[in-house]
């Protein structure tokens, strides 16, 4: 996949199936967009163009908001785009200026001037423009005064809900990360570096590797216990996740520890990837560490149990 950081950059290529989007969890319903455009692109001898913002158009738009949490950082949402084949992806620095584009202006800019797109792709619930003025029947009369077609895709279901980034937020806000999973097509995952922490886990038999985060702005899973894959060094093991404020031993800050299953190397510093499986239990407060030690032998067990 080719990465251009500029619209300028960008030189336009043959048969542009194109569509336009902040594509924050790159979930089933974005990948069936993803898909419909490389079989459209196949048709019509051309190729895929996704385009995007950074930084994400709410910063922006919105930069006094508190809440702001994104399923993905920017670099692992370009990498999964980059894994769905995609061949071109085209980032446009989103500024206060451009917000105040008009639907015209952004279609004519955009679509139009730069990308000189052929087909339109849209998922069932894309607006676009100044205030997200510009709706799907809007796009298909444009697309008749500049020269390319659109088409909508199909919203999709898991468990009769339809799939969206604000349904994924909710239910990993909730710790329903397995239902976040089944939307998103992948492991919902936290990335970052190893950090030391007070290496209590490790005097009760669970040694723990703690990370720190790389971006402010990920969204993290409900406080709890968790069963996880770990990626490190191209290599992946089983482990047990926690995120949490560690109550029977400390009352700090959020943590997001991982104990790393048959696993004994020292890895601080270092750069390690927590996919989460399922939540198995809420953080718990225990009356001291043997106990917390008893709990967590049956937390084992249960996460072994369901990886098999």
């Amino acid at each position: 996949m080719k990465v251009y950081h500029r619209l300028e950059d960008y030189e336009p290529v043959k048969h542009p199936v194109v569509t336009v989007g902040t594509f924050d969890g790159v979930h089933l319903g974005h990948q069936k967009i993803f898909e419909r455009m490389k079989l459209m692109a196949k048709e019509l001898g051309g190729e895929s163009v996704v385009v995007t913002f950074y930084p994400h158009p709410r910063l922006v738009v919105h930069p006094d908001s508190r809440d702001l949490k994104f399923i993905n950082t920017q670099e692992k949402k370009y990498e999964l785009i980059g894994r769905s084949g995609i061949d071109h992806l085209v980032i446009i620095p989103f500024t206060k200026e451009f917000s105040h584009l008009s639907s015209r202006g952004f279609i004519k800019f955009i679509l139009f001037d730069s990308i000189k797109a052929e087909k339109l792709i849209t998922g069932y619930d894309h607006h676009f423009g100044k205030g997200r003025e510009g709706s799907y029947d809007s796009l298909v009369e444009l697309g008749k005064e500049y020269g390319f077609t659109v088409e909508k895709v199909v919203e999709q279901y898991i468990h009769n809900m339809s799939v969206s980034s604000t349904k994924i937020r909710a239910a990993l806000r909730l710790g329903q990360v397995a239902l976040a999973n089944e939307m998103l097509g992948y492991h919902y995952s936290i990335t970052g570096k190893v950090v030391a922490g007070k290496k209590i886990g490790r005097t009760i038999g669970f040694p723990t590797a703690n990370i720190e985060l790389e971006d402010e702005f990920k969204l993290i899973s409900a406080v709890g216990v968790y069963a996880c894959t770990v990626e490190w060094d191209g290599r992946y093991f089983r482990g047990m996740g926690n995120i949490g404020y560690r109550p029977t031993v400390d009352h700090g800050d959020l943590t997001i520890e991982v104990h790393i299953f048959d696993f004994n190397q020292e890895i601080y510093g270092e750069k390690i990837s927590i996919s989460f499986i399922d939540r198995i239990r809420d953080e718990i407060k225990f009356g001291n560490l043997e106990a917390l030690k008893k709990q967590l032998v049956k937390d084992q067990e249960k996460v072994l149990n369901l990886f098999g």
